[in-house]
């Protein structure tokens, strides 16, 4: 069998298409090599959202160019955000490679890598306004040995946020048919799998495009709830007005389904959210946060922000900080703004925030996250919890079982048994800033 090398970049959902090309390419005889110099197909599935990403992209593909240079019967193949949005000038920038496939059209790998094959160069980068799934059913998904599934439910985004690349390069918003979800989800239990992730950049629009039928994220989440088997469910990325009172209340209601939102607010400033253009204000997003925590025992509610956004203030950015702490806030991802091609933001050159007052902005509100982590997890000191162990180690000479609580906590467990795969009721006896200590009950 050949040799496949997929350098994979970027978010959950990249993750998820990668388990899927593998399972194509397992179709034409290639197997998966963790080393690149031993491969004779290589790829990245590249990442778009900050500029560092595709830099990185680029450098990565030169190494392997270099290689193809020095005369290895190599193919290469850009593939993801960074192809869609970039197509034919990769050529361009790097003749060497032999294929670029946009992040609409994966399902045309197999045909790509036999025309490749055939010496031919291919750019399949068309968008496409539907969902593959027809194709998507034909192919096994060759997903990394793990305890958690990432299953895909809604691809593309229709918000247009004027700092985020995400609507050019995976398009408009489009919902799989439920069918296909539930093979995918049955699929990955049967492999033994016990934790089911349903991906989308807007999750909680599930549904909203069918024209046919009404069916929304509430009701796939009560389908795959119903499937036989102890496993956990959880859904991710949540904007924030799509959150409807039904969706808490089937998070309740369901036992299979964690408690835990990832709600982005990106600023905790109404103006800079405006000019973001997110369909809310600060007060709005305290509302939903407030009602999720009343609604949901013991729930996580995470977020992401940005630090430097076009025109920020000083005051602007403090709103931010104080946001982290008002809506207590469990643990946030941080980035610096980054403008992306395309996107409106990007314009506003004269409203740029100079490097150094941004990266000192980053910096605080990164230590803001970490205080408020370590405040959140000091709260489960002594209480007795259930994890799904995910990995097992051995560091210093201690063996190390680690796990995820239901409300998306991680806790690292002393235990000389490997218990990956199993649910573990463990009492916290301590709390460090990205973690909990326990031991088994």
């Amino acid at each position: 069998m050949k040799k496949v090398y997929i350098e994979t970049m970027g978010c959950q959902m990249n993750k998820s298409d990668t388990e899927r090309m593998f399972g194509m390419l397992a179709h034409l005889d290639y197997e998966e090599t963790k080393e690149p110099a031993n491969a004779d197909l290589l790829m990245i599935n590249t990442c778009s959202i900050r500029q560092l990403s595709e830099d990185k992209a680029f450098s990565m593909l030169g190494t392997f160019g270099k290689w193809k240079n020095d005369g290895k019967n190599i193919k290469i193949g850009l593939c993801g955000c960074v192809a869609q949005q970039k197509a034919k000038e990769v050529f361009k920038r790097a003749p060497y490679v032999d294929f670029v496939l946009g992040t609409h059209k994966i399902y045309s790998l197999p045909e790509i890598i036999k025309a490749v094959n055939n010496g031919e160069r291919v750019c399949e980068c068309e968008e496409t306004h539907a969902t593959e799934d027809d194709k998507a059913a034909q192919f096994p998904i060759n997903r990394v040995k793990s305890v958690n599934a990432w299953v895909s439910i809604t691809e593309g985004c229709n918000n247009f946020c004027t700092y985020c690349i995400v609507p050019y390069t995976r398009g408009r918003e489009r919902s799989r048919q439920p069918e296909i979800i539930i093979k995918e989800v049955k699929d990955a239990l049967a492999q033994g799998f016990k934790e089911i992730t349903l991906l989308g950049q807007n999750v909680d629009s599930y549904g909203k495009d069918f024209k046919e039928r009404n069916y929304r994220l509430a009701d796939l989440l009560r389908e795959i709830n119903s499937l036989e088997g102890n496993f956990r469910i959880r859904f991710v990325t949540s904007y924030p007005t799509d959150i409807t009172d039904e969706l808490i209340n089937t998070v309740v209601e369901l036992d299979k389904v964690c408690e835990y939102f990832h709600i982005p607010m990106q600023s905790g400033n109404s103006e800079v959210l405006k000019a973001m253009n997110r369909r809310y204000d600060r007060e709005t997003y305290a509302k939903i946060v407030k009602k999720v925590r009343d609604m949901v025992p013991d729930v996580t509610i995470t977020s992401d922000f940005i630090a430097g956004f076009p025109g920020e203030t000083e005051e602007q950015f403090k709103d931010t900080l104080t946001a982290i702490d008002e809506f207590e806030l469990d643990y946030s991802n941080v980035a610096a703004y980054s403008p992306r091609e395309k996107t409106v933001a990007a314009k506003w050159v004269d409203k740029y925030i100079p490097e150094d007052v941004k990266d000192e902005r980053f910096q605080r509100l990164n230590d803001k996250v970490k205080e408020n982590c370590l405040k959140s997890n000091l709260k489960y000191v002594g209480r007795q919890m259930e994890i799904l162990v995910e990995s097992f180690y051995e560091r210093k000479g201690q063996k190390i079982n680690t796990g995820k609580t239901r409300n998306n906590k991680t806790v690292h467990v002393p235990f000389e048994k490997d218990l990956t795969g199993e649910f573990v009721n463990v009492k916290i006896t301590g709390a460090k800033t990205w973690y909990l200590k326990g031991e088994i009950i």
